[in-house]
């Protein structure tokens, strides 16, 4: 017999009121970008509306747990600002929030299903297939009498317990994106819901644990489409209320290829590895499906959670687009404050730049505007610790006008002129060059030129002349265009 006083208690521990949602994650080892994407779905839509965001962690698949995938779901969260209200770790009302903890539960609401007529006790060899791939009018065990059945359990006899599927008439469901879908249900199977070691399969604990912990909008992938209207008739049977059902179609690489990390698909922690930002992250995963009004593209968090209308969720598939990724990080790149991004950059300048004497705030200011991405800063700055071996071409410059007579002549005189200057600022070096160049009735890149090249070695470089020489400091920009001299003069 069912447990009925406890399941009355359990019914009464029930949030009521307000929207409640759930990420309900498997630790699996990685947040990949469609997971991350339901996450923060599921938490716009709850503080959208001033509700409640609960993350439960769905464990009881133990063959494919992975040791410390629990933490990166923590810690992926935390990093998106995604913070939940009730969970594993902050509590709640309806604990305990990790699946493997909740075993005692699923069995007694199958148990009270199976009197309610919506479920079975199934002998069958066969039923270890937990798949639930098994026709009607194969299971001899749907019509047995609920009194056989009862004693032949009480017995010790192996059995799963199936739902009972209708066997005529239609389910009809209601998606906030796909709208009313209707099965018929005769193309429905008996699935298992309680396996022979009495654990639950994920289709049954989700139901319970929905329900029990009073969730109004369940938020998951359109995978699971095939599987709602067995959900619904299992909300029917215990008598319950039917969540709203939001099912986001996949992200795909392309068109005809779902995301994948086997495929190398880049999980959330790979985007941050390879340079971007958490918050560009999310405002490109939030229009991957989903599309604001108006042609504005750049949301804080915040405003997301304004702005997030269900409604707007498409039902096409949503391609993922690097280069499209790589230009929002380039734009939130940009409008960050300047000590902002010299924080966030100086580990990627201190793997080019280990001269503590150079100013890692002093470089960022010449990065901001030049790199899409933190992992590009490294090797723009290759050339700052040390001055790499160069050809002599390169003072060779079609646009500036210079050749290497004329750019000997310009180090040779700029030298002691940046020896003697009184301070070593931006604005102390800018001049000195700029007044030699009008001095001699040229533009000021034909003296910038040489200084730049003979500073850097390169011919492109993150900041000219003037903010490479006000990093380097005065001793090693003289050193430098002494060693240029000296090349230039060798040729000569």
């Amino acid at each position: 017999m069912a447990d009925l006083k406890w399941i009355e208690e359990q019914e009464a521990r029930i949030p009521r009121g307000g929207v409640r949602t759930r990420f309900a994650p498997s630790p699996t080892g990685y947040m990949h970008v469609g997971n991350l994407r339901t996450a923060l779905y599921t938490w716009l839509i709850a503080r959208h509306s001033g509700g409640k965001f609960i993350l439960r962690i769905e464990d009881t698949d133990r063959g494919r747990l992975v040791e410390g995938a629990v933490d990166v779901i923590y810690r992926t969260l935390a990093e998106c600002g995604l913070d939940h209200d009730e969970g594993p770790d902050v509590g709640g009302p309806v604990a305990p929030y990790i699946q493997s903890e909740r075993q005692g539960f699923y069995l007694k609401y199958a148990e009270w299903l199976v009197e309610r007529g919506h479920a079975y006790y199934c002998f069958c060899e066969k039923s270890e297939d937990e798949s639930g791939s098994f026709e009607h009018t194969e299971d001899p065990c749907r019509s047995l009498d609920p009194q056989e059945a009862l004693r032949r359990v009480r017995s010790g006899e192996a059995y799963v317990i199936r739902q009972r599927i209708p066997r005529e008439g239609v389910t009809v469901f209601h998606d906030e994106i796909f709208g009313d879908i209707s099965v018929e249900n005769c193309e429905l199977d008996d699935q298992v819901l309680i396996k022979r070691d009495g654990l639950p399969t994920y289709n049954f604990a989700n139901v319970v644990d929905d329900h029990m912990m009073g969730i109004t909008h369940v938020v998951r992938g359109s995978e699971y489409l095939s599987s709602a209207p067995k959900y619904n008739l299992l909300y029917e049977g215990f008598g319950w209320e039917i969540p709203k059902y939001v099912h986001c179609s996949p992200v795909m690489r392309d068109q005809h290829n779902k995301m994948s990390k086997r495929h190398g698909d880049p999980s959330y922690e790979d985007l941050i590895a390879e340079g971007y930002l958490t918050e560009a992250v999310l405002n490109y995963v939030a229009l991957l499906g989903w599309s604001p009004e108006g042609e504005r593209e750049i949301y804080s968090l915040g405003e997301l959670a304004q702005e997030f209308d269900i409604s707007r969720i498409s039902k096409s598939p949503a391609i993922f687009d690097i280069e499209k990724l790589t230009h929002f990080n380039s734009e939130y790149i940009r409008a960050m404050s300047p000590e902002d991004f010299a924080r966030v950059a100086e580990p990627y300048i201190r793997q080019a730049v280990k001269n503590p004497a150079l100013d890692a705030a002093l470089i960022a200011q010449i990065l901001q505007a030049r790199c899409e991405k933190l992992t590009d800063i490294p090797e723009k700055l290759d050339f700052l610790d040390a001055l790499p071996d160069y050809d002599t071409e390169l003072y060779v410059h079609k646009k500036s006008k210079t050749d290497k007579p004329g750019c000997l002549d310009v180090l040779r005189r700029i030298l002691p002129v940046f020896t003697s200057l009184a301070a070593w600022d931006a604005e102390s070096i800018m001049a000195a060059m700029t007044d030699m160049a009008a001095a001699d009735g040229v533009k000021n890149a034909k003296v910038m030129w040489p200084v730049r090249i003979a500073i850097s070695g390169k011919a492109v470089t993150p900041g000219g002349a003037v903010e490479i020489a006000r990093i380097l400091g005065r001793e090693e920009t003289c050193a430098r265009i002494t060693q240029g001299i000296a090349k230039l003069a060798a040729e000569a």
